[in-house]
């Protein structure tokens, strides 16, 4: 420790410890970001703090470690609990670090001042104040242990402008690094697991039902060696898909509230339908997730793996395994290896061949709108341009609302772990651009697709200098039909009839982003799309392609069948 350091160093080498390369912030807290980069952190200036919270999820979710974002007091705090709320509910472990007025003006009306305690209490899993330099150490400790320790999810920790210049206290001698995640790995009970496996080796008709959670655990190898050696059915939530290459012969797909007309999910209903043993895991079963919880039969049973036992039974009655996902699969896999799988394995090829019927029929029933030539153009011809050129590689943003269903339903993950990000936490428009963002930061050699709708695009245009300036090429398709389209289409689905917000202006996002210094190009004709994405993916700068789309189409959200007119 040098002579002249304060406690701004002994916060920043405390942040370094626990592996952090990147602090998404603006200028605040100036003494932490001048002082960061000659620890090893580069700052990643967002134009807004919204989407700077957004950037941090992404970039979690691909890094696997504690994303930071750092932010002022007052109005700029505020702006961070839209992302921190999403990240609490998807379970993304985010560390924010908010300055605070000084300690001496607290409770002084001092400018901006406000309780930023009671600002975060509802959308962080730890809040606290440090108030002594000797203490840093301590509450890093904590914030980055609560961030990545059970159930992932933001911390923040406020420190007061002040004592960023108060004398670096004497060095802790801590080497302990506490910034990947998950934190610790425990394994479900050992008798539990016994029990799951019997059960399962013993059903008719078993299904797996993977969350999210399989992605947070790095759990995707073993759930795959699970489907394999068990010959399990798999399907996922919206932020589960990925967790199995979705053209495995077992692989069922997404499932959930959009398996409707022209969805595969339809085509795999008597799956689910007959299913008399429902394993799920790193599931919330949430609303979407279970169709408003009539998705699984009535006389089912149900197994339920999850990090937080919270969650077990909130919505089924289950047997349960509270732990982490990887550790726990891995060992009921070698369980269910010392039983009887003659069952199971007989009956594999018929639940293999409904699956395949499934996928043709689905592609069958698809076929006029994925290849289709008229303008305006269908989303699903931009999804059917977008999968023909995906890796295994690649990474896929979807925004909120119809795009991230547009792309759950149409792109298919080409091997275990391959990561489709979709803001499901609380489904806020606007994560899109800025979570994509977050994503490229993390893994730079990936392709990274962004799809968003006009409406959520909106809501972030500023941070394409944000992308151009920072030096992020990710490739943008912006569903352009003038409309906040699933609200309009809810609204007469469910009134007969739909509000004025619902209808925009025209908007031309390729000029916005070549305003911006990015690459832009407006798609009308069909064929002109598939060369531009190539072209976005190979550019060496952002691209916004603006494809003017069917303000008729909707994706095949189960409510909406017979109950809307167009296509």
């Amino acid at each position: 420790m040098l002579a002249n350091e304060n406690a701004a160093h002994t916060i920043v080498r405390a942040f370094r410890r626990h592996g952090v390369e990147v602090a998404f912030g603006q200028s605040i807290p100036t003494a932490f970001h001048l002082i960061a980069p000659g620890y090893g952190i580069r700052q990643f200036a967002y134009r807004t703090e919204n989407a700077g919270a957004a950037m941090a999820d992404g970039y979690a979710r691909i890094s696997n470690r504690v994303a930071v974002v750092t932010a002022q007091n007052g109005p700029a705090a505020t702006l961070l609990v839209p992302g921190l709320a999403e990240a609490l509910k998807a379970s993304i472990p985010i560390v924010a670090l908010v300055q605070d007025v000084a300690r001496g003006a607290t409770d002084r009306n001092a400018f901006q001042e406000l309780d930023h305690i009671d600002l975060f209490r509802g959308v962080a899993k730890w809040v606290r104040r440090v108030a002594k330099a000797d203490r840093i150490d301590d509450y890093v400790d904590m914030a980055f242990t609560a961030a990545a320790g059970g159930r992932p999810g933001p911390a923040v920790l406020i420190v007061p402008i002040d004592l960023f210049q108060d004398a670096a206290p004497k060095e802790s001698g801590r080497v302990a690094s506490l910034g990947a995640y998950p934190l610790d790995r425990p394994q479900a009970d050992p008798a539990m697991i016994a029990a799951a496996a019997d059960l399962l080796a013993g059903a008719a008709h078993p299904l797996v039902v993977a969350g999210g959670g399989i992605h947070s655990s790095g759990a995707a190898a073993a759930l795959a060696a699970l489907q394999e050696a068990a010959h399990l059915p798999v399907g996922t939530t919206s932020m589960g898909k990925g967790a199995v290459d979705e053209g495995h012969p077992l692989s069922v797909g997404v499932i959930g509230y959009f398996m409707g007309r022209r969805g595969v999910g339809k085509f795999m209903r008597p799956i689910v339908d007959r299913a008399d043993v429902v394993l799920l895991v790193g599931n919330r079963t949430n609303q979407n997730g279970t169709d408003s919880w009539k998705l699984f039969p009535k006389g089912a049973r149900f197994i339920h793996l999850d990090i937080d036992g919270q969650e077990i039974g909130r919505n089924y009655e289950a047997m349960r395994l509270q732990g982490d996902a990887r550790a726990t699969l891995t060992a009921l896999t070698e369980a269910l290896a010392a039983r009887d799988l003659g069952a199971r394995a007989a009956g594999r090829s018929a639940v293999e061949a409904a699956i395949r019927e499934g996928r043709r029929a689905h592609l069958d029933e698809a076929a006029a709108m994925t290849g289709a030539t008229a303008s305006p153009m269908r989303p699903e011809r931009i999804m059917a341009e977008i999968d023909r050129r995906l890796t295994p590689d690649t990474i896929v943003v979807a925004d909120a609302s119809y795009a991230s269903i547009w792309i759950n339903n149409y792109l298919r993950a080409r091997r275990p772990g391959q990561r489709f990000l979709t803001p499901r936490g609380i489904a806020g428009l606007g994560w899109g651009l800025p979570m994509a963002i977050g994503a490229k930061v993390a893994s730079p050699a990936s392709p990274v697709i962004c799809v968003a709708g006009d409406g959520g695009f909106a809501h972030v245009w500023a941070e394409l200098e944000t992308a151009r300036r920072m030096g992020t090429p990710v490739a943008i398709t912006v569903l352009n039909n003038q409309i906040l389209g699933y609200q309009k289409h809810a609204e007469t689905a469910t009134h007969g009839a739909h509000t004025d917000a619902v209808a925009f202006a025209p908007v031309d996002h390729a000029a916005i982003a070549r305003a911006c210094g990015c690459l832009g190009v407006r798609i009308e004709d069909p064929e002109a799309y598939g060369p531009a994405l190539e072209a976005a993916l190979a550019a060496d700068r952002p691209t916004v392609i603006d494809v003017v789309t069917d303000p008729e189409a909707y994706p095949p959200v189960t409510a909406f069948d017979g109950r809307l007119g167009g296509q």
